[in-house]
């Protein structure tokens, strides 16, 4: 699309092909609480330091949905990733959240004990036999990520390894709240290269997104997570919706947001185009009632989506009404 369409702060319909979010398919496990003994150090030399290159495009096959589907599994322990999926077309998953427990190396699940695992995980080779995927999300607002409480040498690239393993995920999340921790930002950036240099694996950092971008704070992680070689795929941008009774054009502001968000990584990554930006950016809206969204608003995001590139659309917090949220997981690549 052209460079004047992004300026005009408008959402426009759909035009381009969407980059959807790889997933390996692997036998679903239910986390239970996993040690995280001495790991192997860090390599020596470090990985590309960026966002890691776009996949070709594929010709001659089906669209995939765009759409991935959070389950905080704290709050709905009983959501059956499978059946769910059936019912609504989604295909793609993120579970949160992993968060540090024991002794600090140690990765739990959010929310009260639940003996025997997690239940919504343990549905994960159900939904991977019928062609979906799910993984992981680390932090996020019932815990930490065990980055901040993990200082023992090598045990936070040891917690990461045993988690992702236990999912045999080929992707993992990480919704960042410690930004302004600069120990915490330098322990993860290394287990994260550890892991990496070891197994394929994608990483999605999700952050807060304000109405002027991102935060200073969120930034400067992001240089130094980079410095330090680790690879960020997708950075996913969660917006709290303004409400409905505010002033009108809060669709447009989002645009907007969104758009000063893809120019402050093109100038973090150093990237030389900001249009290389856009297909590593996935969009999350916060809602805090049902009535949050409307059908209109939900396929001008739905477009918008589309039009741009983004990597997914997703959702958080209050599920809006089902003839909206039925247009929102049929978004497409």
């Amino acid at each position: 699309m052209s460079r004047k369409a992004r300026e005009s702060g408008t959402l426009p319909r759909p035009l381009a092909v969407l980059a959807a979010l790889a997933l390996a398919g692997a036998t679903g496990l239910a986390i239970r609480m996993l040690p995280a003994g001495a790991g192997p150090a860090p390599p020596s030399a470090a990985a590309p330091a960026h966002f890691a290159p776009p996949r070709p495009p594929v010709a001659a096959q089906e669209p995939r949905r765009s759409f991935v589907g959070f389950v905080d599994t704290a709050r709905e322990p009983g959501f059956d990733l499978a059946a769910e999926s059936r019912g609504t077309g989604v295909l793609r998953y993120a579970l949160g959240h992993l968060v540090a427990g024991g002794d600090g190396c140690l990765v739990r699940w959010a929310g009260p004990p639940r003996p025997g695992g997690d239940p919504v995980a343990a549905g994960l080779g159900r939904l991977r036999a019928a062609g979906g995927d799910a993984f992981p999300v680390f932090g996020g607002p019932d815990g930490h990520d065990p980055a901040v409480t993990c200082t023992r040498p090598g045990g936070l690239a040891t917690a990461y390894r045993r988690a992702v393993g236990a999912f045999g995920a080929a992707a993992a999340g990480f919704e960042i709240r410690d930004a302004a921790d600069t120990d915490a930002v330098l322990r993860r950036a290394r287990a994260l290269r550890a892991v990496q240099g070891e197994r394929p694996l994608r990483v999605c950092f999700t952050l807060r997104l304000k109405p002027d971008g991102l935060g200073a704070a969120d930034l400067a992680m992001l240089r130094a997570t980079r410095r330090e070689g680790a690879r960020v795929d997708t950075i996913e941008l969660l917006a709290e919706m303004e409400p409905r009774d505010g002033p009108e054009g809060r669709l447009r502001r989002l645009g907007s947001a969104v758009r000063a968000a893809a120019g402050q990584l093109a100038r973090a990554y150093a990237l030389p185009d900001e249009e290389q930006v856009w297909e590593r950016l996935a969009l999350t809206p916060v809602l805090a009632g049902s009535g949050d969204l409307d059908e209109p608003e939900a396929r001008k995001l739905s477009d918008y989506a589309v039009r741009h590139g983004l990597a997914w659309l997703s959702l958080r917090g209050t599920s809006p009404k089902a003839d909206v949220s039925r247009i929102l997981w049929r978004t497409h690549s």
